[in-house]
């Protein structure tokens, strides 16, 4: 439930409410706003006496909520959210851009890239130093080697970097040298894998799984948020469906519907969606036409030659095109 306080509320009244709330045994988040103050209430609400609550001073009313997520809930948390990633920050204002190849796989390699997509608007390099792959023989990333080189290239120009993890030994690795990491979809009901996530204290991309509801999705986020961390942003990256034309579907109404539910942050990625470089520019704008906060898009040096998911990524010369016409598109939507 949430308690909702009348406008303008006393700081005495509200501290009131939390120590009653609190003395009960149950959490609570507080929820400042310029005129409305909410406190969210975790917890078994049976322990609580809400009519006695209801009387406190300023309170103006409770609101049940039922949905089984609750730090990750609008409800909670009513004004957006902006989580910050090393320089870069992602959210409400601006188009957030993480870009970078699937896998690391040299250091050269990372450096000429991550200097061309800086140069194209890029404020992320995105890089895979662990790639659960679909098939064992595939390659699986150079992990800690990889890792170096991307702090490296991202010092080096600049960006903030972000890298996938897969358990909980890589994200012991990753927090010396990326400034977030991420939950890919094979891994977003890894319950264990987010709690420890949650306790990383890194900012964390969270994936949607291949065939997750939006409802086990923030749920999901619930269990990293759950564990202290506040820092997570959502990145819609194409379910399962009978369409066999691209390699998932892009959720577009996905991301509607998440502004509506959660204060979170949302990207988009049409890279790993739709599985082809063709598609990628018409599904980035799409994605800001519906109000992403950011895009996820992979990016190579010689994609013919990738070693990790190169018919999805983009040229130099296509990033540099694809940022450079979104630009409008932000101006229209009012996004930086």
């Amino acid at each position: 439930m949430i308690v909702i306080m009348k406008p303008n509320a006393a700081p005495q009244s509200v501290n009131a409410v939390l120590s009653f709330v609190e003395k009960h045994g149950l959490q609570t988040h507080l929820s400042q706003g310029e005129e409305v103050t909410i406190i969210g209430i975790v917890g078994d609400k049976t322990k609580l006496p809400t009519e006695n609550l209801v009387s406190y001073k300023d309170v103006d009313r409770i609101v049940p909520v039922t949905e089984s997520y609750k730090l990750a809930n609008r409800k909670f948390h009513p004004e957006p959210t902006t989580v910050q990633a090393g320089s870069a920050s992602i959210g409400p204002g601006s188009l957030t851009i993480m870009a970078g190849p699937c896998a690391v796989e040299t250091e050269s390699q990372l450096v000429e890239i991550a200097q061309a997509v800086k140069e194209a608007g890029a404020t992320i390099l995105r890089g895979g130093a662990y790639k659960p792959r679909t098939s064992p023989y595939s390659f699986q990333g150079l992990e800690e080697e990889g890792l170096r080189y991307m702090k490296e290239a991202g010092k080096a120009f600049g960006l903030a970097t972000i890298c996938e993890v897969v358990s909980q030994e890589a994200i012991e690795a990753a927090v010396k040298y990326v400034d977030m990491i991420q939950i890919g979809a094979r891994n977003m009901q890894n319950f264990i894998l987010l709690k420890e996530a949650g306790r990383s204290g890194l900012p964390v991309l969270l994936k949607r799984g291949l065939c997750a509801t939006i409802d086990e999705w923030l749920n999901a986020a619930e269990y990293i948020i759950a564990e202290g961390n506040p820092n997570v942003v959502l990145c819609e990256r194409g379910i399962r469906t009978y369409e066999t034309s691209t390699r998932n579907t892009l959720d577009l109404s996905a991301i509607p519907v998440l502004r509506e539910r959660t204060h979170l942050p949302i990207i988009a990625d049409p890279s790993h969606s739709t599985g082809s470089y063709r598609y990628v520019p018409p599904m980035a704008k799409a994605a800001v036409a519906a109000g992403a906060d950011g895009l996820m898009v992979e990016v190579h040096n010689n994609p013919a030659c990738a070693l990790s998911d190169g018919p999805q990524s983009l040229t130099f010369k296509k990033f540099a095109r694809l940022t450079s016409e979104l630009k409008p598109l932000c101006a229209l939507f009012g996004r930086e």
